[in-house]
């Protein structure tokens, strides 16, 4: 199996137990949202600490309260390769079921009132206007700002998401209220595949009982746990595949197997920070062919730099090995970004 060469070969995962502290999370005739979110998140590190190579950061263990922008630093630092965030839901009906929210671009009313609630958490950090540049939590134009920041992990994190969704409904018989995207906070400070559950509404009567057990909050632990675990081994086998096939097509030696796009220009992003560092083989573990961009505050850095989409995913492959197992192929026209899909739309020679 392969994980993270980063991370001494460990699969790191960040688990997030939402509010704490002063922070007390959704009003409930019932347990508090914070010490449930806790007590899941205690439940799903448990489980995972007991599977080889996997190792369990949390952004909190105690009733405290950790600052946003300092939840998703804790990810970054550690180089994870997942986030993961644990809350409850509420409603003025007796609404039920489990979603799960990524960060993108597919949004609604609802969806904005959802991410409204959880964000506004801000508003009790010292010198959050600092943290979060005038974010404004009661404003739609500022939860789509985050959302187009950063997309740059959607794909792997809807995955994940899919899997917790669909071990909610088969495993422990749970309304399934789906995949959801919204601009969380949360979510847009971290740099890799990451996710909010929201385990279920404390506000209904059956749900919030439920959420409120060890029996329930062990289960959805358990639940999560899984779903985790199958990402990771999802993540390993089909690396494994992609690697059989290029390691064949590279055996052959007279090209025909090259995708020439002549107007585009492919490059591998594995990596973005607000760290700034020289696009050196010895700050990436030994890739050569690194080049560097700035967009804001964010420095990305990408692997590679050719038109032959061919060779582009072998290099992507490549990044993988090294570890960058989040990396993915980026395209350029006309020295601007375009989206993948578009630029194979074109002719290839």
């Amino acid at each position: 199996m392969l994980f993270s060469q980063s991370n001494d070969g460990n699969f790191v995962v960040v688990l997030d137990a939402g509010h704490g502290g002063k922070d007390p999370g959704r009003p409930t005739k019932f347990e508090k949202e914070k010490n449930v979110a806790l007590n899941i998140v205690l439940g799903i590190g448990k489980a995972l600490e007991k599977e080889d190579n996997v190792k369990v950061i949390y952004t909190r263990k105690t009733d405290v309260f950790v600052d946003l922008h300092e939840r998703g630093a804790i990810a970054n630092r550690a180089d994870a390769d997942l986030f993961v965030s644990i809350h409850c839901n509420a409603h003025d009906t007796q609404a039920s079921g489990s979603e799960t929210w990524v960060l993108g671009t597919k949004r609604g009313a609802t969806n904005f009132n959802v991410a409204k609630a959880e964000n506004e958490v801000i508003l009790l950090e010292d010198n959050y206007e600092k943290h979060y540049e005038g974010y404004d939590p009661n404003s739609p134009e500022s939860i789509i700002g985050l959302m187009l920041m950063n997309e740059d992990y959607l794909d792997q994190s809807i995955l994940l998401a899919s899997y917790i969704q669909n071990d909610f409904e088969k495993t422990l018989k749970r309304k399934n209220r789906g995949v959801k995207q919204e601009g969380f906070i949360v979510l847009h400070q971290t740099y890799m595949p990451s996710v909010l559950i929201e385990t279920g509404f404390l506000t209904n009567k059956s749900e919030g009982r439920y959420l409120s057990t060890k029996k329930g909050q062990s289960e959805l632990a358990n639940s999560i746990k899984g779903a985790i675990m199958k990402y990771r081994n999802n993540l390993n086998e089909t690396f494994n595949q992609k690697l059989t096939i290029n390691l064949e097509s590279s055996n052959n030696i007279d090209g025909t197997n090259s995708e020439l796009y002549s107007d585009i220009t492919f490059k591998v992003q594995i990596a973005a920070s607000s760290k700034k560092l020289e696009p050196k083989p010895y700050n990436f573990k030994k890739l050569s062919e690194i080049s560097r961009k700035q967009v804001g505050k964010i420095y990305k850095y990408y692997y590679g730099e050719t038109s032959d989409y061919t060779k582009i995913k072998n290099m992507k492959e490549e990044a993988y090995r090294k570890g960058y197992r989040t990396s993915f192929i980026v395209a350029y026209k006309d020295g601007k970004e375009i989206p993948l899909s578009t630029a194979l739309k074109t002719s290839s020679n």
